[in-house]
């Protein structure tokens, strides 16, 4: 269905973000003082085309250029500005991966530029490290559930919106940075170039850098381990990043745009990880987390993010008396992942003693291209403020992951197209604004046949083809009372699939051989959420505040258990619910003194089984707690900038994560098997702080303090068992950067 059009697209590259976008994107950047106020005025994301936030029925997070490069001080991980700014992200797990990071709950969609980053056919947890954080202007974050993206975004959406150039004429900008511990192999460095060019008609943007990380230390002072989903620790990360854009025809009413953007994060191999123990009274009574050592497995090769992503974008203001935007991209991605000797990676079962074990590295690569149409009429039949958006959506994704060192098949090749009409309707009614809509998912999966491996008894499995057609809708309202203050509620739908290669990998000798069809696989059933939602904003000159409740369920949820055999993490397909309240606040005393702060709840309930695939009895009851590897803990995060020195700005901020227990129980009647689930995690706080000082000819300076009074802690998600990922968090980093710009 698509391949011929990646064949007629292959050579043009482009952006995905409107034309009118690139105007506010671009208007925001003249006046840093005002870019958190300008960029909450419009927004593209969820809506498809701009839209002003005061008339979009949801909470909407837009994270400021302002405080990606306040984040950008103190750690170059890309996912660390969502974790202190977004009330419902989870904390940042510090790694290449970003395991346990999810959105109120739920797996978000990430997009650069509107471009799909990862696959959900084989979710690697890899898709939060895909760029270099230099190039992005602000990060566009619509929370809960959306139809308006498509497939994946159960949980929200985070758009990251690359700069433009915003200045007449050539400018180039030089940004080094140097990083360290205060280990002898903890030192790091970044040197980047970003050359702009705009005249009345055309823009071009070329961005190139080198991130070097030494290996991480904890507060204690001992050596983080190498997280074996991938660390950014002892790493080298590439980027090169070119757009170029034409406005031509009437008045520039027209725009023509291209982008690609190459990543490549690649570990150095210097470091094995060395296991550490949880308490146990006889075989741990001192417990220690994992560490790192020098040295290497035999034969082993390097962990790596490679992203290549490939955009094409027209823009016409006045198509048939509205706007139409047209975006076709190509985006390839492949993750390799540490070594590991896990049962899992055998070559016989059972598992043969320690010492006897081979190591094996997991690949998965995924191939996606697609084509997103959109075309928005306002004033429909002559009514005022009456608007109309219309569009097609077609992605073909292909993902399948392999035992490299051996060559063997884990996840068979999997091909998913999609064909998605959308369409939704506004209506501003003086200062109500009314606004519903629709889209069909009519989607396919196919598999070819494979053999599982080893671990799960080489069982043969038949491939097939599995339909997935599903129509979401979504209705909101919003008031503008005045006086700054809205009121909003709304009811949406989003769609995805479940990390559809961990239930075909598993299929082992204990399913039924009538069964052993990808057709009559339960599991890779759709996940459909229905997202509940009210709240307030209120938006003066000095500041803003704004918060919401949600309630989100599904029939069929995904929710993430750990595996009691090899500790590796398995999908639980239950229903499930989740709800929450966020609130967040900012406020500027005067020209000195900024403060801005945010606090988030939530708390979700899971089945202990589901539905038996025999008939035999039903899903249970929601008595299971989702934990902390599905819901973050309670957090409230704040942050304060003095401007009171001449050329100089300090932030200090904090975050905090609470503390959590959770139990519970529940028996089945129908063979009375018991159930207990219980957790316990403790919670830490972290502060940091940056010192911003720009000087008349040689640039800026900026200090970065990242985990400022050294906390020693425990990430959350690690304080669960499982296999091999008890790691503490990155202690004290310090940072000094320069930036000069000719």
């Amino acid at each position: 269905m698509i391949k011929p059009l990646s064949a007629a697209i292959a050579g043009i590259l482009l952006a995905s973000v409107a034309a009118p976008a690139f105007a506010q994107s671009a208007a925001a950047q003249n006046d840093e003082k005002d870019e958190a106020k300008q960029l909450d005025a419009v927004i593209v994301t969820g809506s498809r085309s701009p839209k002003a936030v005061d008339k979009i029925p949801g909470a909407i997070t837009v994270v400021s250029q302002e405080e990606v490069a306040h984040t950008r001080a103190l750690t170059e991980d890309a996912t660390a500005v969502l974790a202190r700014t977004v009330p419902g992200y989870a904390e940042s797990s510090q790694a290449m991966s970003n395991t346990g990071e999810n959105l109120r709950g739920r797996v978000a969609l990430r997009l650069l530029d509107g471009v799909p980053q990862g696959s959900p056919l084989r979710e690697g947890s890899r898709n939060g490290t895909f760029t270099d954080m230099g190039i992005v202007d602000h990060i566009e974050v619509i929370n809960g559930p959306s139809a308006s993206e498509g497939i994946g975004a159960a949980g929200g959406i985070i758009n990251y919106i690359s700069k433009i150039p915003s200045k007449e004429g050539n400018e180039f900008t030089l940004n080094t940075r140097y990083s360290t511990q205060f280990g002898d192999d903890s030192g790091g460095w970044k040197i980047a170039g970003t050359f702009a060019n705009k005249t009345a008609n055309h823009d071009v943007l070329l961005a190139a850098s080198r991130i070097e990380r030494g290996i991480s230390y904890d507060g204690n002072g001992r050596r983080v381990g190498m997280n074996t989903s991938g660390s950014v620790s002892d790493s080298t990360a590439d980027t090169i990043f070119l757009k170029g854009g034409m406005y031509f025809g009437a008045d520039g009413e027209q725009r023509l745009e291209a982008s690609v953007n190459l990543f490549k994060i690649e570990g150095h191999g210097d470091y094995i990880q060395v296991e550490g123990c949880r308490f146990d009274p006889d075989d741990c009574p001192v417990p220690t987390t994992n560490t790192s050592e020098r040295g290497s497995i035999a034969g082993s090769l390097a962990e790596f993010n490679d992203f290549k992503q490939y955009q094409a974008n027209y823009s016409h203001a006045d198509f048939f008396g509205g706007t139409l935007l047209v975006n076709a991209y190509k985006a390839d991605q492949a993750m390799r992942y540490l070594p590991e000797n896990g049962a899992d990676k055998q070559l016989v079962k059972p598992a043969p003693p320690d010492e006897e074990r081979i190591f094996d590295q997991s690949e998965i690569v995924s191939n996606k291209q697609g084509l997103r149409t959109s075309w928005t009429r306002p004033d429909l039949f002559g009514t005022k403020g009456l608007e109309l958006r219309v569009g097609l959506d077609l992605v073909e994704d292909e993902a399948q992951q392999r035992l490299a060192l051996t060559n063997r098949l884990w996840v068979p090749p999997m091909d998913y197209k999609s064909f998605a009409p959308w369409m939704q309707l506004s209506w501003d009614i003086g200062p109500v604004t009314v606004s519903g809509g629709i889209r069909r998912q009519d989607d396919e999966l196919m598999v070819a046949d494979y053999t599982t491996v080893a671990f799960n008894d080489a069982v043969a499995v038949q491939g097939g083809g599995v339909e997935y057609k599903e129509t979401l809708t979504n209705l909101g309202v919003v008031w503008r009372i005045g006086g700054g203050w809205s009121v909003f509620g709304s009811t949406g739908e989003g769609f995805t699939l479940p990390n559809i290669g961990i239930p075909l990998r598993n299929i082992n000798a204990n399913v039924l051989p009538e069964n052993r069809r990808v057709d009559r696989i339960a599991d890779i059933a759709a996940i459909v959420v229905t997202n509940t939602e009210f709240g307030f904003n209120w938006r003066g000159d000095r500041g803003a505040f704004s918060g919401s409740h949600y309630d989100s369920k599904t029939d069929f949820g995904a929710s993430l258990a750990i595996d009691p055999i090899n500790n590796d993490f398995i999908l639980t397909r239950a229903p499930n619910r989740i709800k929450g309240y966020e609130f967040t606040g900012e406020w500027r005393f005067n020209d000195d003194w900024k403060a801005s702060a945010l606090y988030s709840h939530m708390e979700g309930m899971t089945a202990f089984w589901a539905d038996d695939t025999r008939g035999r009895f039903k899903a249970g009851e929601l008595t299971k707690p989702m934990g902390v590897l599905d819901l973050n803990p309670d957090k409230f995060s704040w942050s304060v900038k003095w401007g009171g020195l001449a050329n100089t700005e300090i932030t200090l901020g904090a975050t905090r994560l609470f503390s959590r227990s959770l139990s519970g129980s529940d028996t089945r009647a129908f063979d009375n098997a018991s159930y207990f689930y219980s957790e316990n995690t403790t919670g830490y706080t972290l502060y940091d702080m940056s010192v911003y000082y720009k000087t008349e000819r040689f640039g800026s300076f900026t200090l970065g303090i990242e985990n400022l009074f050294d906390k020693q802690y425990i990430l959350s998600w690690s304080q669960l068992p499982g296999f091999q990922n008890y790691w503490a968090g990155r202690g004290r980093m310090v940072s000094i950067s320069h930036t000069i710009t000719f």
